[in-house]
């Protein structure tokens, strides 16, 4: 349902508190989490924990925050992470890799996020040992942003956790939005997880929550990471009255992804045969649409739609990414539609 009349397709984080979630914040006991002993919160990291198959859970601010504790902890400054081109650990996290984990991020060309894995094992020679830098982790992206929501096959993940083994690499994933691509394979979220050291995934997205997003691994790992989040600033005191909204959102608001991602295919297969739009189908897999405007400038496109009430945010000159959740619903897939047809006619 639109909010204030607008249909709002920037992001799954512009969700709002169902009544349900609101009633749960409300009546959470609460402590001290920054002494451990907010009960709601330890319920979120044991829940978190369990749903991934990992032996504990840290409560963040944010994914970003998230991110940056697992390289913190696992990459070296002076060491070498290797990464996805387009990642959202590159592009959108203010350099966290290298302003604050020291480490030096080596960018290498994909499909789709599915960096080939005879890619990586060239990047992991190192004949001049003493002169080059160390490679010292593997990042991936699942379900990966700017290739508009697309998933790492679970094949593919075997491989590379394999690979990663292999050569010693602490393997971690940006799972920001991992449980769409787990409801879209029709797996348990634990089934992506399993192929990596530590998983960071996001309540904030597509689960609706307010705030907050959970990174997961060993007991030794998360340990660890408590006190990096204390030295970033990210230790919070009663906020068990936000991390309640959490666990009603892995207890509520997974399966539903099913419907964003029914809705998106319906959007994406009204609009791909427009005059002057180009929709990749095979990239929209989840919840997003990326919706290539050929006779208009992506930001002249996205101010037009919005004098019809529909938002959505550009990402290149000519390329604009539409954002399912579940403040969208059919009405809302409609008004895009039909504000589209009329901004590009």
């Amino acid at each position: 349902m639109s909010y204030k009349g607008i249909a709002d397709f920037r992001s799954d984080t512009v969700t709002r508190p169902t009544p349900e979630m609101k009633q749960a914040m409300m009546n959470a006991e609460l402590g001290d989490d920054v002494h451990g002993d907010d009960p709601t919160v330890n319920r979120l990291q044991e829940l978190a924990a369990a749903k991934l198959g990992k032996e504990a859970a840290l409560y963040v601010p944010s994914g970003t925050m998230g991110n940056t504790i697992a390289l913190i902890l696992k990459a070296g400054a002076g060491n070498v992470v290797l990464i996805e081109e387009k990642c959202h650990i590159f592009s959108f996290e203010a350099g966290n890799i290298s302003r604050l984990a020291g480490a030096m991020p080596r960018l290498l060309p994909s499909t789709r996020g599915q960096i080939p894995l005879e890619l990586l094992e060239e990047n992991l020679e190192a004949i001049l040992k003493d002169h080059m830098p160390t490679v010292t982790a593997l990042a991936l992206e699942n379900t990966h942003n700017m290739w508009g929501g697309t998933i790492l096959e679970q094949s593919y993940l075997a491989d590379a956790s394999a690979l990663a083994q292999k050569h010693q690499l602490h393997f971690h994933l940006d799972g920001a939005r991992v449980f769409n691509a787990a409801v879209a394979q029709g797996i348990e979220v634990k089934e992506i997880a399993q192929h990596f050291d530590s998983v960071m995934f996001c309540l904030s997205k597509g689960l609706s929550a307010p705030i907050g997003s959970m990174l997961t691994g060993t007991k030794d790992f998360i340990q660890k990471a408590h006190k990096v989040r204390k030295y970033l600033g990210g230790g919070m005191r009663q906020v068990g009255i936000i991390a309640a909204a959490g666990i009603y959102a892995l207890e509520n608001m997974v399966d539903r992804l099913a419907e964003d991602h029914s809705r998106t295919k319906k959007l994406a297969q009204e609009i791909a045969g427009f005059e002057g739009i180009e929709v990749d189908m095979d990239s929209v897999q989840t919840n997003m649409v990326m919706i290539k405007t050929t006779g208009m400038q992506a930001v002249s496109f996205i101010e037009a739609l919005a004098e019809h009430q529909v938002w959505a945010l550009p990402i290149s000159s000519d390329t604009s990414r539409f954002v399912l959740h579940k403040d969208i619903d059919d009405n809302d897939i409609d008004r895009a539609i039909t504000a589209i047809k009329k901004v590009v006619k």
